[in-house]
């Protein structure tokens, strides 16, 4: 059997030569030269092959001003530096390099820029030291930006990440802003799941929410006093990394995190009606994240968690306020203004003090102890959140502000106030008149403040089809409405009834169905007819005796 590879034919040379054969019968025998058995006897693993001298190609004449390109990167702003495909684009837009590919471009800038770097004396690449941890005892936190469809509209909301460094477990929420409200609830929340808080370090980022002031280069800083109270009421050890991207390498894990959810759970853009919504997705996609392997560890970050989870420091048992409460007097637009935003409440509260208690993601608005509004939290600034409910008394008395008002806009947006609605106050104001069919439909509107909001609209439908545009007419389909739905609800018959087209049903026929029915005989008027006889014949006597003389 003819040898298959140089390092067989080479033992072959070798074992033939040892048994007696001649240089000349083992050339005849295997076909090859006099050098290849001379080589195969000095050394019984073949020569590495020459390499051959690159060989031109058509980027040569481009190389000068590539590098000229990648020399201008040094002193350039780290994300405005020159990419492959910029450098390509650069020699055909600029030089006409119409030969040269990208992917001879691609390889080059791959290879060269880090020489250049090496050439400047701006040191090789930075270098990353494995780490190891104990369970039970390192966190890292950080936040993330994401976009999100929120209520039709695209926003960028902020992800907070808290992940413990051994078992890689980690709890995410999103939150309408990246303030110190959110900093909390994220941690309550996080420690909460966890069931425990780290007993040793636990790794940020100078943001504002904790730190009030870098004390130069060191370590040292100056906590914001609620971040302080907050952290000594949990039982937990900061530590500060590096300002600026050189402190980013010090928590890589949560920053990794961070990127991971991001692309796995964020792609494509989620669409969703409230961040309520959306958390509750992220709770789910937090427990399916506890049966994956984290690059090549043997077991999966729940079992590593399981083994974490009984190290934790036990959490207090009273709840830390995580809310910020502002004193605020209700301005004559019926609004306060909360963190450069506007926010409504109910007209009777003009000129009144009231109290706002702000949370990361909503803002809840009291009266002593009573709570007159809540609002999902503005994101941008300069904003207005007005609910059209809140105005329904001033608009009784001012039916000609309702066209233009800025809450009834806002309903439409949000769907509250729906294109039944439109039509139902079409047909009343075309019926009664401008002012009269807006009273109207004011009048329907103080119904949802008792009435669901699905019936009410059914109600509307119901009654612009025949026609009676009443507020009367509109809670009694609007209760008929409901009380199918409760009927639906009810277990179902073998033969389910047919489904009947809603109709009017007016108020005094409706009290008429309510009465038993009447099973009396019919009264006879003939002792009526004696009466009136009688009393007919004494008054006509009388009458005849005061004309006698």
């Amino acid at each position: 059997m003819a040898p298959k590879t140089k390092v067989e034919l080479y033992a072959a040379i070798r074992r033939d030569c040892r048994a007696g054969l001649s240089k000349r019968a083992v050339m005849r025998k295997y076909g090859v030269g006099h050098p290849t058995v001379q080589n195969a006897l000095e050394s019984a693993w073949p020569r590495p092959r020459k390499k051959l001298p690159p060989r031109p190609t058509r980027l040569d004449p481009y190389k000068p001003v590539i590098d000229e390109m990648l020399r201008a990167d040094l002193d350039a702003p780290r994300k405005q530096r020159h990419t492959a495909k910029r450098v390509f684009d650069r020699l055909l837009e600029e030089h006409h390099a119409c030969g040269v590919s990208y992917g001879m471009v691609r390889d080059y800038v791959a290879v060269r820029r880090g020489e250049i770097r090496a050439m400047a004396g701006r040191g090789p690449v930075e270098a990353f030291v494995p780490q190891s941890h104990r369970p039970g005892v390192e966190a890292e936190v950080d936040f993330g930006d994401v976009t999100v469809r929120l209520a039709g509209q695209t926003v960028t909301c902020y992800l907070f990440s808290f992940r413990l460094s051994y078992s890689g477990k980690a709890v995410h929420r999103i939150f309408a802003s990246g303030g110190q409200e959110a900093f909390f609830e994220g941690h309550v929340h996080a420690l909460s799941v966890l069931g425990g808080a780290p007993t040793g370090k636990v790794r940020y980022d100078n943001l504002k929410a904790a730190v009030a002031k870098v004390i130069g280069f060191a370590r040292e800083r100056r906590e914001n006093e609620r971040w302080l109270a907050f952290r000594e009421h949990y039982g937990l050890d900061s530590f500060y990394c590096r300002p600026g991207l050189a402190g980013a390498h010090e928590k890589g894990g949560v920053e990794g995190d961070v990127g991971y959810f991001r692309r796995n759970h964020l792609v494509p853009v989620p669409d969703v009606d409230s961040l309520s919504e959306l958390n509750l997705l992220v709770e789910q996609w937090d427990e399916q994240d506890d049966a994956r392997r984290i690059r090549m560890r043997p077991r999966t970050v729940g079992e590593y968690f399981a083994v974490e989870q009984p190290l934790l420091k036990p959490l207090p048992d009273e709840p830390f306020e995580t809310s910020r409460t502002f004193a605020l007097r209700v301005d004559r637009h019926s609004r306060i203004s909360v963190r450069t935003n506007c926010y409504s409440v109910p007209v009777r509260y003009i000129g009144r003090r009231v109290r706002a208690v702000l949370h990361a993601n909503e803002l809840v608005v009291y009266d002593g102890a009573t709570q007159i509004a809540r609002h999902e939290r503005l994101i941008a600034k300069g904003g207005e959140r007005l609910v059209l409910d809140h105005y329904l008394e001033a608009l009784v008395r001012k039916p000609g502000a309702l066209p233009g008002a800025t809450a009834l806009e806002q309903a439409k947006a949000a769907g509250r106030f729906t294109p039944v609605h439109e039509a139902w106050w079409a047909a009343a104001c075309k019926a009664r008149g401008d002012r009269n069919g807006t009273r109207a439909l004011i009048d329907v509107l103080l119904l949802g403040r008792r009435i669901p909001h699905e019936h009410l609209v059914a109600g509307l439908a119901a009654t612009l089809r025949v026609g009676a545009l009443t507020a009367d007419a509109v809670a009694l389909e609007a209760r008929k409405a409901e009380e199918a739905d409760d009927a639906d609800m009810a277990p179902l018959e073998p033969e389910p009834p047919r489904r009947r087209e809603p109709t009017v049903t007016f108020l005094t026929a409706r009290r008429l169905a309510h009465l038993p029915p009447d099973t009396r005989p019919l009264p006879s008027p003939a002792p009526y007819d004696q009466l009136l006889g009688r009393r007919t014949r004494g008054t006509t006597a009388a009458n005849k005796g005061e004309q006698m003389p």
